[in-house]
C-alpha cells in the first residue's frame, strides 16, 4: 500500500517490434531467367507437387508446394545459403498437411542503427523516473518557493533515486535479456528505446527493443521474445524482496484519505509478503462472517472490500520499484500480438488457438468494470492483435526443451498477473 497523489496511473508496456524484410528490391534479371536452376535448388530439399509463379508486382517470385524431405531446420539453413547468391529469401510455410517454400524477392538489409538517441533516451528516463519519485512522496506546501520546495524534497531524495535505480535495473535487464538473446542467434537489433513519462506513478511507460529482420523460426522467436520477462524478473524479484524488507507493517485508517492507493495482488506478491512479513496482507480488521478463503478470492480478483482499519504493508520506494516489475512482465506476458506472451504462444501453438485473443478481450473487458486501465489494454490488443510475428521458417516446431521453457512461461503469467493493477482512491 502506499499514500499517493490522485495521478492517473500509466504502465510500462515493452513491446517487441517485428518487421517484414527490410528490402522489397527486384531480384536481377538473370534470376528471373533462370526458373530452372532455382526449381534444382528447392527439390534438393523438398518433393515438388507444384510451383506458382509470381506476377511482376508481387513480392515473390515463386512458390512452391510439396513435402520436405530432410529435417525443417536443416532444409532451411541450406535454402537461405543456396538462394542468397539470387538475391532471394526463403520462406517456408505450411499449408494443410503440405509444405510451401515461397522464394521472395530481395534480401533483408537492416538499417544501421545509431545508439545516441537511445543513450539520451536513457538518461531523461533516468532523471523521469526520480522527478516521479521525488513527485509522489511530496509532502511539503504547494509554493514557488524554490528553497522551501527543495527543503522538503531533499528529505525523500535518496528513497527517489534508490526507487529509479531500481526500476530502470528492472527495464534494462528485461530489454537487455530480448537483446543479448538476439544477438546470440545473430538476429540483427536496437539496443532499448526508453520512453520517459513524468507525471506518472512510474515516471515511464516503459521501453522496447526493435529487431531489425524477422526471426529464422519460431525457436529463436521464442528465445528472444521470452528471454526478456525471465531477465526482468530475475532482477525483480530479490529487488522486491529486498524493499519489503525496508517496508513496515501499519494500521490503516478507519477511513482511508482521497489519493491512497492499494498495489494489486498477485499470486507472487502474495506469497513474497507472507514469506518476508508472515502474514497474507492486506490483514483486514474483520472477515464479516465471510470464509478467510472465499475473503482471499474476492479481495484477489476485485481488491474489495477496501481493508479499512486493517494492517497493511507500506511499502518503501524499492518494494515499489520491485512491484512495478512484477506488472511490467505481466502485462508483457499477456498473450495477444506483439507482446512476448503473444510470441510465446504462438511459437507453442502456432496458428491452432485461434480462440485465444477473443477470449483475452473478453477477460480484459470483463476486468475493465473493476480496474478501467484494462480497457486500454483490450483496445490495444484490438488495434495490434492480428499483427504477430512471422518467422522465416513457420515449419520448424519447438524442441522438447523449448515447449518446456515455453509453458514456464505461462506458469509464471499466471503467477504474476493482478486482476486489479492499483486502486487509487
Amino acid at each position: 500500500m502506499r499514500a499517493a497523489v490522485g495521478s492517473t496511473p500509466i504502465h510500462s508496456r515493452l513491446l517487441l517490434v517485428i518487421p517484414p524484410l527490410m528490402s522489397q528490391s527486384e531480384i536481377p534479371e538473370e534470376t528471373q531467367s533462370n526458373t530452372e536452376i532455382l526449381i534444382t535448388i528447392v527439390k534438393q530439399f523438398l518433393t515438388i507437387d507444384h510451383f506458382t509463379l509470381g506476377k511482376t508486382q508481387d513480392d515473390y517470385l515463386i512458390e512452391f508446394e510439396g513435402l520436405l524431405n530432410q529435417p525443417s531446420l536443416e532444409a532451411y539453413d541450406f535454402a537461405a545459403q543456396e538462394l542468397r547468391p539470387h538475391g532471394l529469401t526463403p520462406l517456408f510455410r505450411t499449408s494443410g498437411k503440405k509444405h510451401k517454400v515461397i522464394l521472395k524477392k530481395g534480401l533483408s538489409q537492416p538499417q544501421t542503427q545509431k545508439n545516441r538517441v537511445n543513450l539520451i533516451l536513457f538518461l531523461i528516463t533516468f532523471a523521469s523516473i526520480i522527478f516521479s519519485g521525488i513527485y509522489t512522496s511530496y509532502t511539503g506546501p504547494e509554493t514557488l518557493d524554490l528553497s522551501i520546495i527543495w527543503a522538503h524534497v531533499r528529505v525523500n531524495l535518496g528513497q527517489s533515486i534508490a526507487f529509479a535505480v531500481s526500476l530502470l535495473s528492472i527495464l534494462t535487464a528485461h530489454e537487455f535479456g530480448h537483446y543479448f538473446a538476439a544477438r546470440i542467434h545473430k538476429t540483427k537489433v536496437t539496443l532499448p528505446f526508453f520512453i520517459p513519462f513524468p507525471i506518472s506513478p512510474f515516471g515511464t511507460m516503459g521501453a522496447f527493443i526493435r529487431l531489425l529482420e524477422p526471426p529464422k523460426n519460431k525457436r529463436v522467436l521464442l528465445d528472444i521474445g521470452l528471454a526478456g520477462p525471465i531477465a526482468g524478473l530475475v532482477i525483480a524479484i530479490p529487488v522486491l524482496v529486498y524493499g519489503l524488507t525496508l517496508s513496515t507493517i501499519e494500521i490503516l485508517p478507519s477511513v482511508l484519505p482521497d489519493g491512497f492507493m492499494f498495489e494489486g495482488n498477485s499470486i507472487l506478491y502474495l506469497s513474497l509478503k507472507y514469506l518476508v512479513h508472515g502474514s497474507l496482507l492486506p490483514e483486514p480488521f474483520s472477515f464479516q462472517g465471510v470464509h478467510p478463503v472465499i475473503y482471499w478470492i474476492r479481495y484477489f480478483f476485485t481488491g474489495l472490500p477496501l481493508p479499512n482499519g486493517g494492517t497493511d504493508v507500506f511499502i518503501h520506494p524499492v518494494a515499489w520499484a520491485g512491484w512495478a516489475g512484477l506488472l511490467v512482465t505481466s502485462l508483457n506476458l499477456l498473450p495477444a500480438g506483439q507482446l512476448d506472451g503473444g510470441h510465446l504462444i504462438y511459437s507453442l501453438f502456432g496458428d491452432k488457438l485461434k480462440w485465444v485473443r477473443p477470449v483475452i478481450l473478453g477477460a480484459l473487458v470483463i476486468l475493465g468494470f473493476i480496474w478501467s486501465g484494462w480497457w486500454l489494454w483490450a483496445f490495444l490488443i484490438l488495434f495490434l492483435g492480428q499483427i504477430r510475428a512471422e518467422p522465416l521458417d513457420e515449419i520448424t516446431e519447438l524442441n522438447p526443451g523449448r515447449k518446456i521453457l515455453a509453458r514456464i512461461g505461462l506458469i509464471i503469467f499466471f503467477l504474476v498477473f493482478s486482476p486489479v493493477p492499483l486502486i487509487v482512491l
